[in-house]
């Protein structure tokens, strides 16, 4: 069970779906979870989502009736893994006065509305978006520009080395700061400088660490990094904890538990991220708190 023991003034992540590419599926794949992307961030009362991958159908039945009437989902960019929960997403089933705003940053200022309407249409899905009981809207920005919400909060914003392109974000709370790095690809040479300085000092970055170092020679291309680069970057940038994500279905229990062991050799404060893992950072003159595996060695900052 997950305890909530933070403040109401602590910037926190839950994780709801950790794999990447598509779901992991048997008894082999039950300590980290298969779920494709999905991450709850609330600062303070404030809810983020990020990403729509087949987490968010666990994050709306978590949230149910008690969900806010206007949720802010932020896309890293509109591949299947991160979008194929949409439908699925309860509170868009519950009440007709709910508005669920989705943000796109890797379209060239294009909104989600188009390719998204396309994909959830027949032939491909029996019910549109815009038939759920909730009313969707949708935001287009460009990757690089930070988004401010209506209630002033300001969220920033980078653009990642992926195929089509890809968004990462950086949510600020209180002194604490959290990156949301899925779907990178490390440049030669690593780290690259703008996103060093886009993640510097971060409390937490969550990054793509799809693939092994053995495998990324036969992946190269396809956008992705490896928990090395990851760990390369922290330590470049000051990053106090790493959560490596969008783990490859194929890796099970045994495998990443081996990976963490190796990581947390080179930097204790790395962990592979779990499905309902729970981290909360209390404001920066207080101490962080954390409900989680043992193996998650995330310290006090």
């Amino acid at each position: 069970m997950i305890r909530r023991v933070a403040s109401s003034e602590a910037l926190q992540v839950r994780f709801w779906g950790i794999r990447g590419s598509t779901c992991a599926s048997g008894p082999q794949f039950v300590e980290f979870g298969s779920h494709t992307p999905c991450v709850e961030v609330r600062c303070g009362e404030r809810l983020f989502i990020l990403d729509a991958g087949t987490g968010l159908s666990a994050l709306g039945m978590e949230l149910g009736q008690d969900a806010p009437e206007k949720i802010d989902i932020l896309l890293s960019h509109l591949h299947l893994d991160h979008i194929s929960g949409l439908p699925f997403f309860k509170p868009a089933l519950l009440a007709k006065e709910r508005v669920i705003r989705t943000y796109c940053g890797h379209l060239d200022g294009e909104s989600a509305m188009e390719p998204l309407g396309r994909l959830f249409a027949p032939p491909l899905f029996p019910v549109r978006l815009g038939q759920l009981p909730a009313r969707f809207e949708y935001h287009g920005f460009r990757a690089g520009e930070p988004i401010t919400f209506d209630d002033g909060t300001r969220i920033e914003t980078h653009l990642l080395n992926h195929p089509g392109g890809a968004t990462g974000f950086r949510l600020s709370h209180r002194g604490r700061s959290i990156c949301y790095i899925s779907d990178v690809e490390h440049s030669d040479p690593w780290p690259d400088p703008g996103l060093a300085a886009f993640v510097r000092n971060a409390d937490l970055m969550i990054f793509d660490g799809m693939f092994s170092d053995a495998e990324y020679s036969y992946c190269r291309g396809w956008g992705h990094s490896t928990w090395q680069k990851g760990v390369e970057l922290s330590k470049a940038a000051g990053v106090k904890a790493l959560a490596i994500f969008h783990l490859y279905p194929g890796h099970d229990d045994a495998f990443l538990k081996k990976a963490e062991a190796e990581m947390q050799a080179v930097m204790p404060t790395a962990f592979m991220a779990r499905e309902r893992q729970f981290i909360a950072f209390e404001p920066a003159d207080d101490e962080m708190v954390a409900d989680r595996p043992e193996t998650a060695k995330v310290p006090a900052v």
